[in-house]
């Protein structure tokens, strides 16, 4: 008899503790779901940093990875780092296999969330469907979200819906102007760190405001540039071998030309191809060949007009 109860106080105890880890695993499931405000929080640079190199807003790419991951909680973002629903077509990476419009479906599967947002860009850029979607302005996330359905990305009716009201109610919108970023800086060398604050132009590429005593000797190293990189990124007049104080710099490759559409300014003032070029954010290159302009120094007259893309 003593041994038939202790085997049943033991058979008892083994299922108190079965429910108080499975009570224990579900609490700490829950705890680790992550909300849509620190999914923003989480990825928006990355999302800015894809509309800078891609032109693609920001809004829709966070609204979307929101979307589509559940706010990076879903099993395919959990396991396969995908945040976009993007499945194989052609793909000769890790896969996983999942429902949904059909069963067993392949998706991709990346090694970091970072890949994710980069190939969503590049599955975009790619297939030729998706190309009427880069003549909006990356202002226009109504448009974009509304391309996006008629582009085939989605087969719900009311995708576009639902992106226009993650982005209204979360605010995405803001990141499509542009945001002050934190410099990339040498953390072993003080000697040039938190000397200037980085924003971006209207035309998406990051700048800085020289200061009294800035060299682009000190900038290369405070941003971890080359001087070639950094005399590449920028186009002042030749023979320029000071910075003065309130000189645009900038510290990534100027955008070029849209193929889409096209802008153009009336100069209120003479300025050099190399002055526009360095003023509004324009690959020189993309310039010259915009306004069959033959070289960097070519003087443009006051009210004459100039294309920018």
């Amino acid at each position: 008899m003593r041994n038939s109860r202790h085997k049943h106080n033991i058979i008892t105890m083994k299922k108190v503790l079965i429910l108080v880890s499975s009570f224990a695993f579900v609490l700490s499931t829950e705890a680790a779901q992550i909300s849509r405000s620190q999914y923003v929080e989480m990825w928006k640079e990355i999302a800015v940093q894809q509309m800078l190199d891609h032109n693609i807003p920001a809004s829709i790419t966070l609204a979307q990875g929101i979307l589509e991951s559940g706010s990076g909680n879903s099993k395919l973002a959990t396991e396969g780092n995908n945040h976009f629903g993007i499945k194989c077509h052609g793909w000769t990476g890790s896969k996983m296999y999942m429902d949904d419009d059909a069963a067993g479906e392949c998706f991709r599967v990346y090694k970091k969330v970072e890949d994710s947002y980069t190939d969503h860009s590049e599955f975009l850029k790619a297939y030729s469907r998706y190309a009427f979607l880069f003549t909006y302005d990356v202002t226009d996330y109504e448009s974009w979200a509304k391309g996006l359905k008629k582009a085939g990305y989605a087969t719900s009716s009311t995708y576009p819906e639902k992106l226009i009201k993650i982005i209204e109610e979360m605010d995405l919108a803001q990141y499509d102007q542009g945001i002050v970023v934190k410099p990339e800086l040498i953390a072993s060398n003080e000697t040039y760190a938190n000397r200037h604050s980085v924003s971006i132009h209207s035309n998406k590429v990051k700048f800085i405001i020289a200061k009294e005593g800035d060299t682009f000797y000190q900038l290369s190293k405070e941003f971890d540039l080359t001087l070639n990189q950094l005399y590449k990124y920028n186009n002042f007049n030749s023979g320029k071998d000071l910075l003065v104080p309130g000189d645009i710099v900038y510290i990534q490759p100027k955008r070029r030309a849209s193929i889409f559409k096209k802008k153009e300014i009336t100069l209120n003032e003479d300025m050099s191809v190399a002055e526009i070029s360095q003023k509004y954010a324009l690959n020189i290159k993309s310039l010259k060949r915009l306004n069959d302009f033959s070289s960097d120094d070519q003087t443009i007259v006051k009210g004459d007009k100039v294309t920018l893309r």
